[in-house]
């Protein structure tokens, strides 16, 4: 049962992952049958610490906190995807997962997991902005940079922000039930739950070609969109042999001209999701789909969200 809870700090900690666990874990909601963590902040670096908002933090406890812990979590901070962590910190970890304990990581907290090997071998989420750096520096660790969470158990990692609510309250779920995960979220007027697959919401474009072979041909299809095109009509438009212009579009960005045209369909469809109050149906004409099923199995492909879900998270439940 959990019941004991650490959070472990390094200089730098941002103030809101470290929030989101304190918000969590360390409320006292026994007037509404809540169960009481026993929660404490630890810090690896002395009894004062920064935080990169411009204030300071003093800190009680030290690394021998984490010997009781049932869960460490470790929220993210300025610089850690290339600063060097405690050798102390980094074994307190390990001894942890070893007597049974959890350890879970905000957003860049997955480096300080990573440095102490506790990544190794396991799939792992980061903010989508460390994913390479993160997958370059831990060739042993496999990356998800789309995904919200991943629950690796004895190891949770979360990507930014908010997804370490997700997986805070993932937690929760899973040692203590939806109904106690589900009064805590009310109190913090968050979604009860987001599954850790869904992906993150983040405006990712594939590249665009920096030679003038295939640009106009690109231009007129971010253009036409909506329209039917094969490579062979493509490749008429860009006066070349439809093998010989796959390979180029493929050298200059990177992907095949369907998946580009496929990414750039899904990018419409969210923007107009977005901004305007058009059907589905509408959308999906809109951007080349046809249909507003055609529509729903892409987006669920590129997203792990429905239309109608997307929606709804960026404009409210009156929306959908």
């Amino acid at each position: 049962m959990l019941k004991n809870v650490a959070a472990v700090l390094l200089d730098g900690v941002h103030p809101f992952e470290l929030g989101v666990v304190c918000e969590v874990f360390g409320i006292d909601r026994s007037d509404e049958g809540l169960p009481v963590y026993d929660f404490a902040v630890v810090s690896a670096e002395g009894p004062t610490l920064t935080t990169p908002a411009g204030f300071s933090m003093l800190l009680e406890h030290g690394l021998e906190r984490l010997e009781s812990a049932d869960l460490i979590t470790v929220p993210a901070g300025q610089a850690y995807a290339a600063r060097a962590f405690p050798p102390a910190l980094l074994a307190a970890l390990r001894t942890a997962v070893d007597r049974g304990a959890r350890v879970l990581s905000v957003c860049s907290g997955a480096f300080v997991l990573a440095a102490a090997g506790l990544l190794d071998g396991r799939r792992c989420a980061v903010h989508w902005r460390h994913a390479e750096e993160l997958a370059r520096r831990y060739p042993r660790i496999t990356v998800e940079p789309d995904v919200l969470y991943v629950d690796a158990d004895p190891v949770i990692t979360s990507a930014g922000t908010a997804a370490g609510i997700d997986a805070c309250l993932h937690i929760v779920r899973k040692e203590q039930g939806p109904e106690v995960a589900n009064k805590i979220a009310r109190r913090m007027v968050v979604p009860p739950h987001r599954d850790g697959g869904q992906a993150q919401y983040i405006e990712r474009p594939l590249p665009r070609s920096s030679c003038d072979t295939v640009g106009e041909v690109l231009a007129w299809m971010e253009r036409s969109l909506h329209e039917e095109v094969t490579v062979e009509q493509l490749a008429a438009r860009a006066h070349m042999s439809p093998r010989t212009f796959a390979r180029r579009f493929q050298q200059e960005t990177g992907t095949t001209p369907y998946r580009w045209l496929l990414r750039q369909r899904v990018l419409l469809a969210q923007h107009l999701l977005e901004a305007t109050d058009e059907t589905v149906d509408a959308i999906a004409g809109r951007t080349g789909f046809g249909t507003a099923a055609a529509l729903r199995h892409q987006f669920v492909r590129a997203l792990d969200t429905t239309p109608n879900a997307y929606r709804r998270t960026f404009r409210g439940p009156e929306a959908a």
